[in-house]
């Protein structure tokens, strides 16, 4: 069904250390930042979680690969050559000629819309993984989006996941609920199971209430028990990382807590990808709890004063 993406290098500089797995859409904004239903103009890019991420990643000099499907399509065109430009690796992303690039349409202050059913990334599946660059990988990023979009991709998770461990790299899980995609009460009984096999979940506290009733830092960890790290994001007042990742749990969790950034918000959307960017950063790269939710929340600060969903330019200001 599918096939590789062609017209890029056949050898890039390096294998990817980590692999972001998700959909990515075209994402459609009015250039004047003025309502769809008046404005002339309008701008392209790409919008997806896992791809966001794999932008500030790969700013930061990581060697990071995007791996989901698009349509055999100009829109899929267009996002392989943003995030490409980005200098995230597409090798893997597969075009798929039976089914299109999914699109959302932002609508400033009347919100998001979706058009995403029946994507190209929504027919992915648990046989897709063996195609997939595991080896060599350290790490595997994923969001509960993912799961959402259709029963194939339900399955492909858990897949994801195995695949990561038999090569003994860390996982990540964004829990981005989406109550567009599918009902709470569906979100909650697929996500928490899912969350709990990753090494680092992240989730915000008005999730974890939405979801599973739970609002502390600390009960919204003990929802996800196998974790090593649960870091609840509280919008603008503090994010809490909550570490059970020493070998003898039995000796308690260490918590962490720190304050948001004051800032001027221009556009929300995109921030909680922007914060799990820098906070993987800076995992990965050895710092501290402190100095890596620290580093969530400069990148979240950077991201929040710009219109778009990813911001670049962060990385020359930070310690690589």
């Amino acid at each position: 069904m599918n096939a590789p993406v062609a017209g890029r290098p056949a050898t890039p500089a390096r294998d990817p250390e980590v692999l972001c797995i998700g959909e990515t859409m075209a994402m459609v904004t009015s250039a004047d930042a003025g309502p769809v239903a008046t404005s002339e103009t309008f701008t392209v890019s790409a919008g997806g979680a896992e791809s966001n991420l794999a932008q500030y990643l790969a700013e930061m000099g990581l060697a990071t690969a995007w791996v989901s499907a698009l349509g055999a399509d100009p829109l899929g065109d267009r996002i392989v050559a943003v995030l490409h430009s980005s200098g995230v690796d597409t090798r893997w992303v597969t075009r798929d000629p039976e089914a299109n690039t999914g699109l959302y349409v932002k609508d400033p202050g009347a919100g998001v819309y979706y058009y995403r059913r029946g994507s190209a990334a929504s027919r992915l599946g648990p046989e897709d993984v063996r195609s997939w660059p595991f080896d060599g990988a350290r790490w595997v990023h994923v969001s509960g989006i993912t799961p959402a979009l259709s029963a194939t991709c339900r399955e492909l998770l858990p897949a994801v996941v195995d695949a990561a461990r038999s090569v003994g790299a860390g996982i990540s899980f964004d829990v981005n609920y989406r109550p567009a995609l599918w009902s709470a009460d569906e979100a909650a009984a697929t996500l928490r199971p899912l969350a709990d096999r990753a090494d680092v979940v992240l989730v915000g506290r008005d999730e974890a209430e939405t979801l599973w009733g739970t609002a502390a830092a600390e009960d919204v960890a003990a929802l996800f028990p196998g974790a090593g790290r649960v870091v609840v994001k509280d919008g603008d007042v503090e994010a809490v990382e909550v570490d059970r990742s020493g070998a003898d749990r039995s000796a308690g969790a260490g918590v962490t807590r720190l304050p948001a950034r004051t800032v001027d918000v221009v556009e929300p959307v995109g921030a909680g990808d922007a914060f799990a960017a820098g906070y993987l950063i800076a995992l990965l790269r050895g710092d501290g709890a402190r100095d890596r939710l620290a580093m969530g929340h400069s990148l979240a600060a950077w991201v929040l004063g710009s219109p778009h969903d990813n911001r670049p330019g962060h990385g020359p200001h930070v310690r690589a």
